[in-house]
């Protein structure tokens, strides 16, 4: 009689297939609360301590860790030395494993949870066994995935489980043991980093592959989409049309959500091209906040990625007909804006739900390692603005310039947004100089036809010269937000002072490289 050992956390499906091992001639070992409830559905169980002969014991910290657990999922059959050992020593061969491991990153993601609770998670014997079967998956199947449960009994009816899926079962086992460690040493880290207040010492990713990508940034380029294991962010798109995603397109629509995020309460839309916004806009229903949007920089909006943080609606949708656009996405779209984008058989439609991946961390990779910094968040706090000109900014241009401070943040490089009554009038970005900025912003909205004069202007890092503020005086700026922290605020704000601006330092930069 074939022998399998069950021994879950997560039960789904469990009771299923084990009735389907037993209706195959199967004898099954279990251990704990999976064999209770094995037993409550009237399967027939051997209890794993009739197999090693000791109890289970320390509240169930020690119940497998056992030759006469692990010589059996070891022994290799091909082995004479291997087989006689296990006759020796009165060993039963283990033929299947189905495991999987302690709730450890479901605990951990809980508000609150303590060390004590999350030791407590950590899974010993559950590893082992997976790691022995995977092992010798030769002659062991090993399920760790209960979406594998039905290939495994599918395959065990038609005569048994062939090589090439053992293999890649086992393969699947030492992918969730190697993503279980790194889970267990990296909240460990970043608990002993919290207690020190620094980054951890040492980082461990474990990147799932969730898709191939048509490419990358050029089309001889291979590319894939992998995540963490975290859920929220891209992790959890759907793409509900259009063709497939390339890498650039993820980088695209990563930028949108995150130029979405200080908007949580209101009705915005941002236009992203190479990764930084080329239009943002507010408005009272999503189609207005997308022409206003579009109306920042209509030329470099051709072939951008489109965002909202609210349900799209057929009437946008319509409108979005007339421009060329690569993707767009939004939290949700309704059914007849589908059927109008859908209209576009290229058009990639890609849903994505509001907030944003719960990560600690963002990385960039450069030679022979990575640069980690924590992540990047819009911050609403006003606290520590000060009026540093002679004029305060009015109610308006206060508003006009919170809304800047908030679009700026999106923006890569030298940054400067000139805005008013909710929308981005002209951005400059990329430029190696502030001044630059400043004058391309001035320049893209008078491109678009936009009056400057009244608006206002922000700037994610502080003005090293007087020359960015002078340049924005000359077009008609009435006020602007910036960090401070120059050996030169002195000269800019006097700069300020004598073009009759209102200035407001943030002390704190929003500065994307």
């Amino acid at each position: 009689m074939p022998r399998a050992l069950v021994s879950v956390s997560d039960k789904r499906g469990v009771v299923e297939f084990a009735r389907e091992l037993s209706a195959l001639g199967w004898e099954i070992v279990s251990t704990g609360g999976t064999a209770r409830a094995l037993a409550a559905a009237g399967i027939a169980v051997t209890p794993v301590e009739k197999v090693t002969g000791f109890p289970e014991m320390m509240d169930g910290r020690v119940k497998t860790l056992h030759p006469a657990v692990h010589g059996g999922l070891l022994a290799r059959r091909h082995v004479p030395a291997d087989v006689m050992a296990l006759e020796r020593h009165g060993i039963a061969p283990i033929d299947l494993v189905a495991v999987n491991l302690y709730p450890f990153r479901e605990t951990v993601a809980r508000a609150g949870v303590t060390l004590e609770e999350a030791i407590e998670q950590i899974d010993i014997g559950g590893p082992s066994m997976l790691r022995s079967a995977a092992k010798n998956h030769d002659a062991v199947t090993v399920v760790v995935d209960p979406a594998d449960y039905a290939r495994v009994a599918d395959a065990l009816r038609a005569g048994g489980v062939g090589a090439e899926l053992r293999r890649e079962l086992a393969v699947k086992v030492f992918r969730e043991t190697a993503t279980y460690d790194a889970a267990i040493a990296q909240w460990l880290g970043d608990h002993a980093a919290d207690a020190g207040g620094g980054l951890p010492p040492f980082l461990l990713l474990a990147l799932e592959r969730r898709q191939a990508l048509r490419y990358g940034e050029n089309p001889d380029q291979r590319a894939a989409f992998y995540v963490t294991g975290e859920s929220g962010g891209l992790a959890d798109l759907t793409q509900l049309g259009g063709k497939e995603l390339s890498f650039n397109n993820f980088l695209d629509l990563d930028a949108a959500c995150f130029a979405l995020d200080p908007w949580p309460d209101s009705t915005a839309c941002v236009i992203i091209k190479h990764t930084t916004p080329c239009g943002i806009a507010l408005g009272r229903t999503p189609l207005e906040a997308y022409r206003r949007a579009l109306a920042t920089d209509p030329v470099s909006a051709f072939g951008s990625v489109v965002g909202f943080n609210t349900i799209l609606d057929a009437a946008t949708a319509t409108a979005m007909q007339e421009l060329f656009i690569e993707a767009v996405v939004a939290p949700c779209f309704q059914p007849d804006a589908l059927e109008v984008l859908r209209r576009k058989k290229n058009l990639r439609i890609v849903e994505v739900p509001r907030g944003r991946a719960e990560m600690s961390l963002d990385f960039k990779r450069v030679q022979s390692g990575f640069l980690a910094e924590s992540r990047m968040r819009f911050d609403a706090d006003e606290s520590a603005w000060k009026t540093a000109t002679q004029r305060a900014p009015s109610d308006q241009e206060l508003d006009d310039l919170r809304f800047a401070w908030a679009a700026v943040m999106s923006v890569k490089s030298n940054a400067i947004l000139i805005a008013r009554d909710g929308q981005a009038l002209g951005i400059g970005a990329g430029q190696m100089s502030r001044v630059d900025s400043s004058m391309l912003a001035v320049h893209k909205a008078r491109a678009a036809g936009h009056a400057i004069s009244g608006a206002v202007l922000a700037s994610d890092a502080f003005f090293p010269f007087r020359d960015g503020v002078d340049e924005a005086a000359k077009a008609g700026v009435r006020a602007i937000i910036q960090p401070g922290g120059s050996v030169r605020d002195p000269e800019v704000i006097a700069a300020a002072d004598e073009h009759g601006l209102a200035m407001i330092l943030t002390g704190k930069r929003q500065f994307r490289h």
